[in-house]
């Protein structure tokens, strides 16, 4: 019995590890995307996760929802927050606070 809880709890360990792995991925792909788009530079090419907790997704059942942050710059000269929202492995929502300082 102990082992078969043991089995269950490393292949629990390696799923979240896992599904945090392709989490951040897809953050990646998604921050570089949003500033070749708006023709600004992401800075440090990474992305990091500033939030983790559990939430419903659209079927009503457990999911893990993270906030990754990037940083990026228009000029060169100061850098800007960017936000990646996550339900599970699906976007729900991009922010790029950009500021103009004419």
């Amino acid at each position: 019995m102990k082992e078969l809880l043991l089995i269950g709890f490393i292949s629990f360990l390696f799923w979240l590890w896992r599904n945090s792995m392709l989490s951040r991925e897809l953050a990646f792909k998604i921050s570089k995307k949003a500033c070749r788009d708006l023709d600004v530079q992401l800075l440090d090419d990474t992305v990091s996760l500033s939030k983790l907790k559990l939430c419903r997704n659209e079927r009503g059942s457990m999911s893990l929802c993270r906030l990754y942050t990037f940083e990026f710059t228009q000029t060169g000269e100061a850098r800007y927050i960017g936000k990646i929202y996550l339900k599970g492995l699906v976007v729900m929502d991009v922010i790029l606070d950009i500021h103009n300082d004419f």
